[in-house]
This record gives structure tokens, sequence and C-alpha cells, in this order.
């Protein structure tokens, strides 16, 4: 198991991409830390971690909110001494064209990503830096690189995520703290599962590999640039689109 004994945090883990991640980092050996706004699938995804013989604790946070980040923070640093994988995964979306979105729905989007994305990268940085070693996840989209109509905050939530990325790597690498993004297509969560076919229908035209992901095929991305295999990777953004918006 290439993440024998690691402890990571896996935020937005209680379905979805956020669970499979959290799932495979268990299956390669770690011990993980639901960290879940939705207090029935966190507990969930926490049983199915300690079901694969891992240890698991799942913490309901805010990520937007810095005081809970930090709480939730030290509450791992107390349990399990030290942090050395931490995946962003949290996010949620508000469509909305460019003269209909709303203050709010603008603030909240960029808020669980982005501001909470530093707020998690800020708590847990500290600890990394002293130990001289941490592996840092972002999740991002084909979107953010591409934009996307009707999706204004969503889209630049996600762009934001590239460029926070590479800005955290250029100052973390010093400390051998490699930070990456992801950058997931169409992939078969409950969210998109709710999508008109028709929609679905053509971004799978526009995808060379005819189909839909799914959420393991991301996970096993992740899985891998938090590992020693990946011990050279910093500042990179992985597309795990099948080939769409490339």
């Amino acid at each position: 198991m290439s993440l024998k004994d690691k402890k990571a945090i896996v935020t937005g883990a209680g379905q979805g991409i956020g669970r499979s991640i959290a799932l495979k980092l268990a299956q390669e050996g770690a011990d993980v830390v639901i960290a879940e706004l939705n207090p029935d699938t966190g507990a969930q995804t926490a049983k199915e971690v300690e079901t694969l013989g891992r240890k698991a604790f799942f913490i309901s946070v805010d990520v937007t909110d810095q005081m809970q980040v930090q709480a939730m923070v030290d509450q791992v640093l107390k349990a399990w001494k030290r942090i050395d994988i931490l995946v962003n995964n949290a996010g949620f979306d508000r469509p909305g064209a460019l003269l209909k979105v709303k203050e709010e729905d603008w603030n909240a989007v960029l808020g669980v990503h982005l501001k909470g994305t530093l707020n998690c990268v800020q708590a847990v940085a500290p600890h990394m830096i002293e130990n001289g070693y941490g592996k840092i996840i972002n999740t991002s989209s084909v979107w953010g690189k591409s934009g996307a109509v009707s999706e204004i905050s969503y889209s630049t939530a996600k762009a934001g995520m590239i460029g926070l990325t590479k800005s955290l790597a250029r100052e973390l690498g010093r400390y051998q703290i490699n930070v990456n993004v992801i950058l997931p297509g169409l992939i078969l969560t409950p969210t998109i599962a709710t999508m008109a076919e028709k929609y679905q229908n053509m971004i799978i035209e526009n995808t060379p590999l005819k189909r839909m992901g799914k959420p393991e095929e991301v996970a096993n991305v992740v899985a891998f640039l938090a590992s020693d295999e990946a011990s050279f990777v910093t500042g990179a953004m992985v597309e795990v689109s099948g080939g769409w918006n490339m």
C-alpha cells in the first residue's frame, strides 16, 4: 500500500468524488478524516473507511469558517500527531448567467472553493512545514480552464483554484510540500446524475472516450499525487476528463 499509515484530511468527502477519494486513500493504507458539513453522509463515509481496516473519524466543519477549520486541524493533530495529506475537495455550484448572477451566490461559491481551500491550507501548512513533508491536492474542473456558459461563479472559482495551487506550490516547494490540482470532467456523481440527459450527451459527444468518468477514476489520480511516487510533481494541473475540453 503506497500510503501505509499516512494521515489524510479530505474535505467534502460525504459523497461523489470526495467519498471515492477517502475510500481510495484508505485502500492504499491511509487513515482518513472525513471533513464534511453533512453529518449523515460524512458519518457514513467514515464507517466505510473503517470497514477497510483503517482509522477514520468524521468532523462536521464549514470550511469557510476559519475557526472551525483550525479547530478541526488541532483535533486531528491531537489524535494522530501528524497530517501528511490534505485534499481540498469541498465545493458546490449555483449556476447563473452573467446578467443573472446574484451577489450572495457568487460569494457563497467562491467562499467554499477559494476561502475554504485557503483556510484549510493555512491551518495545515505550519505543521507540514515543520515536518518538511506534505501532499496537498486541490479539486478544480475543466470549466476552470475553459469557462462555461451560465456557470460564471463556478468557473471563476475553479479557475481560482488553479492559480491558488500554483502559488502554493511555489511558496511551499522549499519545504518539500507538493501541491497539485486535478481538473475532473463529466463524472457520474449524485449531482451529475440529476443533469438532463440531453446535456450529458452533449458533453459525452465532445469527449474522446465517449463516456462519463467514474468517481473512482478521479480518486486513483489523487492517490497517485498523494503518494511518494509523485515526489517530483508539483504545481501540476492533471485533467481527469476523458479528453473533454483538452
